[in-house]
């Protein structure tokens, strides 16, 4: 492992923020993982575990030991019919694993196309689209006790999935470094296709009777159309979370904007905070280097130099905006690392 100081970490987060970290390593094996979480400057300063950098922004220099975990395969473990549990190891990139396992016959991720970030971060935001979410095919994962070095086993149920959440955002979060990740798969497709924009690329393309990589070909066109490519203009994808409120809530503000869009839900509605951000003005508006992209209000863009102060200056003033309007408050989805820069 190569320990290196005052690291920048502009080419490792997709917004494209200029930050560096005191100590940055990568690690390529588990017991790298463990040693350098078992290490003096592990005991010194804060340890932030990175990713892909898809889901974060900095809000200035990480005073703290950054460890990106890049370890890498993926294996065929079980096969009962036609279910396999497949593992994949935290460095894995996403969208690679996906189409990966499209090309050998195991269905299920279909949906999750083009998702950034490594296979680490998705069960830890539990991340989905259209209609499909981590925890319908997730089997189990591993990780490394951060305070202790230990190995623990999360099953499905240990996870405690909701909407862009698990026990790794809550209880456990910043005690964990994930190394592996279980799916569950299948040799049957069984297609999720309930979303017009799916059905209407679909019906573009003469496709009525998709293969599981018709449909992931399909996302891919509709995500490529709709949202910047982060290697262009900096971004971390969608910013907030679509807000779930109760159904009394809903009727009222149903009731004072008919066109409202949302979808019910178990426990209320959830709104699509898109559509808020937009109908409050937001859609390719900037303040300095950072607004809402021109064709997704709901995906907040690098204009050019932007630093993490500027991002959220920007975010702070879309949730007074669409709270103002609407009563709705608007959660930002990526974590914030760093100290803003005072005033």
């Amino acid at each position: 492992m190569l320990l290196v100081e005052n690291h920048p970490l502009d080419a490792l987060n997709t917004f494209g923020i200029a930050a560096s970290a005191r100590f940055y390593v990568e690690a390529e094996t588990e017991e790298e993982c463990r040693a350098v979480l078992q290490s003096e400057l592990a005991d010194r300063y804060p340890v932030v575990i990175l990713g892909g950098g898809s889901n974060v922004i900095f809000a200035g220099d990480l005073d703290a030991l950054v460890i990106r975990p890049c370890l890498r395969g993926i294996r065929l473990l079980e096969e009962q019919g036609d279910t396999v549990i497949i593992e994949a190891m935290v460095g894995e990139v996403w969208h690679e694993f996906v189409r990966h396992c499209l090309q050998q016959g195991w269905y299920g991720l279909e949906n999750l196309s083009l998702i950034p970030g490594s296979v680490g971060a998705a069960p830890i935001q539990n991340i989905g689209a259209y209609g499909v979410e981590v925890t319908d095919v997730f089997h189990s994962l591993t990780a490394i006790n951060i305070e202790t070095g230990e190995a623990c086993e999360f099953a499905h149920e240990d996870c405690r999935f909701a909407y862009r959440d698990s026990v790794f955002k809550q209880e456990a979060r910043d005690r964990f470094l994930i190394t592996r990740v279980r799916f569950r798969l299948s040799r049957q497709p069984s297609l999720y296709m309930a979303y017009g924009d799916i059905r209407n690329e679909l019906a573009a393309e003469g496709i009525a009777d998709p293969t599981p990589l018709q449909l992931s070909d399909a996302i891919i066109a509709i995500r490529q159309r709709k949202l910047p490519n982060p290697a262009v203009l900096g971004n971390a994808g969608s910013f907030f979370k679509n807000p779930v409120i109760p159904h009394a809530q809903f009727d009222a503000l149903k009731a004072a904007f008919p066109d409202v869009v949302a979808y019910p839900q178990e426990q209320g509605v959830k709104l699509a905070a898109g559509w808020l951000i937009e109908q409050a003005g937001w859609k390719g508006r900037a303040l300095g280097p950072v607004g809402a992209y021109e064709k997704q209000a709901l995906v907040l863009v690098n204009l050019g130099g932007a630093c993490g102060a500027d991002v959220l200056k920007v975010a702070r003033a879309i949730q007074s905006d669409v709270n103002k309007r609407f009563g709705v408050d608007l959660e930002m989805e990526p974590r914030v690392y760093g100290d803003e820069p005072a005033d």
